[in-house]
């Protein structure tokens, strides 16, 4: 069987065993139908959804008698730039709501949630939202990103009662009616992106997600596989909850359920505690793909340069280690107990340190100083969280916040945790993947046959995932529904429903 698999730019192309099973998200099990995507019928379709909320009052009425609003978009990590897009659509619907409540259109606020990522700059905004509403809303000054730095624009709410601190941006917490555009799209952090995750992540700071992105909360049974009832939802929803409760108020949600190519299947609005789990049933469907039949021994998947995070990510180390231990996450119920990843990537020493400054410095540190496994490196998470100059690169030159790299390596850990070995094929700086605890082949039939020899025996069953970075991905589960033996298939109901 031929095959070919992201690498750098382009592919590698393999010779893999003919009994290897060969999984392409939305096209080896096709999603659930999509909505029309003809502007006219998703916009029908998400003004229904706003004037017919779940657990709250229609947005019209919400916001009579109010004055400001502040629309909290997702950044441009996920979500889709094509005109017909959630962001675009959804914002349209509200704002038609809003104007016909009375709202006027200067006390409108459009800001992007990029959290702890680079903040949005004049171009991707306009990528974002594309010419029509950025050029309503740019040159007057009405959309910004949130600056979790800022702290002129930031509200200190103190501690959840589990002792989560919580600081949030001051826009939104003053702002008469905030709403969240957010997507229910499958994450390996806490199941899905939108509702809770969407403001504990996006509009909050890095105290906040040192609550959850850490190793305490990443390296728990309940956070492989995947979930939506493991510590770290509980603690999005427990920190979202707190800011409404602190507020005053609560986040009107309008968030769709997004398929391979990020087009809309469902939307649903209202209130983000009632509304996930009504989310989550048809995003079951299509993420949750019971389809395999039995339990892999070797993974094969291409990684290339600039995925997710940007360009970079498939040659920086620690976001790499991020990367593959994402498939972990997601994949954990069809994987065996000793499974390899075998995994093409350029691997040539690019940090790209414009994107990631910090990056370089924390992974020079985990070469030295007792430094066994990546969560040793997280005593320095407040050493690299107050460096000003890392920090007035995230605010001012389009760098991720050093705290950033912190969830990463906590993630990357993952990797290790639940794999006998990764391959690394075709590293330029072999080095480099070595030196994260990596093995190194030139060829992915080479290391398959060094797998056989020392991890998985002669008849490996054997996975390959090509397009892995390059679509929506999907959390793999078995057909047989009592061989999905993990935390989130025998939990007790989400204490929110889900």
């Amino acid at each position: 069987m031929n095959l070919e698999f992201e690498y750098g730019n382009g592919m590698m192309r393999a010779e893999l065993p003919d009994t290897t099973d060969v999984f392409i998200p939305g096209e080896t099990v096709p999603d659930p139908p999509c909505l029309p995507q003809d502007w006219d019928s998703l916009y029908a379709a998400t003004l229904e959804s706003i004037r017919h909320p779940i657990g709250m009052e229609p947005l019209r009425e919400l916001a009579e008698g109010k004055k400001t609003v502040v629309f909290v978009i997702p950044d441009i990590v996920k979500g889709g730039l094509q005109p017909t897009s959630h962001r675009r659509v959804a914002i349209r619907a509200c704002l038609d709501e809003l104007y016909a409540a009375g709202i006027k259109k200067e006390n409108i606020l459009l800001l992007f949630s990029n959290g702890l990522h680079p903040r949005t700059p004049q171009d991707e905004a306009k990528k974002i939202l594309g010419e029509e509403l950025f050029s309503e809303f740019w040159y007057s000054g009405q959309i910004t990103s949130h600056d979790s730095e800022d702290y002129d624009h930031l509200v200190d709410l103190g501690s959840t009662p589990q002792g989560d601190h919580v600081i949030m941006n001051r826009y939104v917490f003053e702002a008469d009616l905030p709403i969240l555009i957010g997507h229910t799209q499958g994450n390996p952090y806490g199941g899905y992106s939108g509702g809770y995750k969407h403001c504990a992540t996006g509009i909050s700071h890095w105290r906040s997600i040192a609550a959850h992105h850490v190793p305490q909360v990443m390296h728990r049974q309940d956070f492989v596989p995947v979930s939506t009832t493991s510590l770290m939802r509980d603690k999005f929803d427990q920190q979202g909850m707190w800011m409404e409760e602190k507020m005053g108020k609560r986040f009107f949600c309008c968030d769709a359920v997004l398929d391979t190519k990020s087009r809309q299947i469902e939307i649903n609005s209202g209130w983000a505690k009632e509304m996930q789990p009504v989310s989550w049933k048809m995003a079951d469907r299509r993420t949750y793909v019971h389809w395999a039949e039995k339990k892999y021994d070797i993974v094969v998947f291409g990684m290339p340069t600039n995925f997710h995070y940007g360009d970079g990510m498939g040659t920086n180390p620690i976001q790499m280690m991020q990367a593959l231990s994402a498939q972990v996450i997601r994949h954990k119920r069809v994987l065996s107990d000793h499974c390899v990843f075998i995994v093409p990537s350029i691997c040539d020493g690019w940090f790209h340190e414009e994107r990631w400054p910090y990056l370089r410095e924390l992974y020079e540190m985990f070469q030295h100083d007792y430094m066994q496994i990546l969560p040793d490196m997280n005593r320095y998470g407040e050493y690299f969280a107050t460096n000003e100059e890392y920090i007035r690169k995230y605010r001012f030159a389009g760098a991720f916040h050093p705290f950033h790299g912190f969830s990463m390596m906590s993630c990357a850990h993952l990797a290790e945790m639940h794999t006998s070995a990764i391959y690394i094929i075709g590293a330029r700086e072999p080095g480099i993947a070595r030196s994260m605890g990596l093995k190194t082949r030139a060829t992915i039939e080479e290391a398959i046959e060094d797998a056989k020899r020392k991890y998985v025996g002669p008849e490996p069953n054997i996975l390959a995932l090509p397009k892995t970075f390059t679509t929506a991905a999907v959390h793999l589960c078995m057909k047989n529904p009592e061989e999905n033996s993990h935390y989130r298939d025998n939990a007790p109901a989400h204490p929110c429903g889900g």
